[in-house]
């Protein structure tokens, strides 16, 4: 079973993802592949969510297939039997992190507020997610929270973009990030898998200085 830590040192930009067929969600992360990125997350914001991550994870032997938007207790063995290699939730509660662990599925538990860190250090997690990360605060907020929490590592997501990606990455406490900003509606509309190569292999790009810090 593939842990957290290894999955951030893999991909220190994971994309958000969302399909409204599997069909266009094979496609895109066939795509996102070719420019480099090798960890997805695909959410459960669509019907066609458990069928994308089925089909997303035969494109490769190396591509690493999570589960995001996870809430309800039932989706998480639901992702693993469909192929899901680790989960990612906006929040967290006892009957998820229950699940997580009875399904084997390594979980990314979303937090915003110290409560949430507090429980999440609680139920022994090491790495969260920052979620909404701009909309939370944003850098200042993840720099104020170094202080109380020196040894959790963060993946902040939501409204994450090429310019601001950096800024996160820098900071000590963040091992990656999470963004939407290289499956663009329109390319995706008009069916533009170059266009997306192209997004992926330059958030690639950006992560490649930043690997080594998950070490």
């Amino acid at each position: 079973m593939i842990k957290v830590s290894d999955i951030v040192r893999i991909g220190p930009v994971i994309p958000v993802l969302a399909f409204e067929s599997v069909e266009e969600g094979e496609a895109v992360c066939r795509a996102l592949y070719e420019g480099g990125v090798k960890v997805l997350e695909i959410t459960l914001r669509t019907e066609a969510g458990l069928g994308v991550i089925e089909a997303a994870s035969k494109i490769a032997d190396d591509i690493v297939v999570g589960v995001g938007t996870l809430t309800k207790p039932e989706q998480v063995a639901a992702a693993k039997k469909a192929g899901a290699q680790f989960g990612v939730s906006p929040g967290l509660t006892r009957e998820l992190h229950d699940a997580a662990v009875a399904a084997g599925l390594p979980l990314l538990p979303g937090c915003m507020t110290p409560s949430d860190l507090v429980q999440a250090v609680s139920f022994g997690y090491e790495i969260v997610k920052f979620f909404p990360a701009q909309q939370a605060g944003g850098v200042p907020m993840l720099q104020a929270f170094y202080g109380p929490f020196p040894t959790l590592r963060f993946c902040p997501t939501g409204g994450i973009t090429p310019e601001t990606a950096p800024n996160f990455l820098a900071l000590p406490n963040v091992v990656c990030v999470g963004g939407s900003w290289m499956t663009p509606k329109s390319a995706v509309a008009a069916k533009d898998w170059a266009e997306v190569t192209r997004l992926a292999r330059g958030a690639s790009q950006l992560a490649h200085h930043h690997a080594q810090k998950a070490a």
